[in-house]
């Protein structure tokens, strides 16, 4: 068990030096949106934030990782090649994320919210809101040709995150 921890660890420290010494071009969410997101998911571990507020951020994360994923894959193997690719990648990532933070015993099994632990239900709630949002800027750009607004995508993405950790946030505090 240890030896597949220090082989993940290796594996994603392996891929982030890639990342950063390889930069290439970004079609889905700049690197700095995505290494926003991973500073708002380390923020709020700092800080002692409860674990569903961590989990939006971690869903995030994930998310734009998911977009640069599903760019990749375009540019390899054709847009048109098959429709339901994105939300495939979407839910092989998240799936397989979930699935490691209970294998590897990272889930604080204590607190629940709606029968899932805490981390769990931010994530789910979180990549729920991130992939609609994303479908909806999609669909505004298909109607109307361009965005509404430079940094489109990074505001509704920032801002639904937020909204979603405050709403948590309060539900956590008065009603849950």
């Amino acid at each position: 068990m240890k030896g597949l921890k220090l082989l993940g660890f290796a594996i994603g420290l392996g891929l982030l030096a890639v990342t950063l010494l390889l930069p290439g071009i970004s079609y889905a969410h700049c690197p700095l949106c995505v290494a926003g997101a991973g500073a708002g998911l380390t923020l709020s571990r700092l800080i002692g934030l409860d674990d569903s507020i961590s989990g939006v951020w971690l869903a995030a994360l994930l998310g734009g990782m998911v977009l640069w994923s599903y760019s990749w894959l375009v540019r390899k193997i054709g847009k048109g090649s098959l429709p339901i690719l994105k939300p495939l990648v979407y839910l092989l990532v998240f799936t397989s994320t979930i699935l490691m933070f209970y294998q590897f015993n990272l889930v604080i099994t204590m607190e629940k919210i709606y029968g899932l632990h805490k981390l769990t239900f931010g994530i789910v709630t979180g990549g729920i809101l991130f992939y609609l949002v994303d479908l909806i800027n999609d669909l505004i750009i298909k109607i109307r040709g361009k965005h509404l607004f430079p940094y489109q995508r990074l505001a509704t993405g920032l801002g639904s995150m937020i909204i979603l950790s405050y709403i948590i946030y309060i539900l956590i505090g008065y009603y849950i």
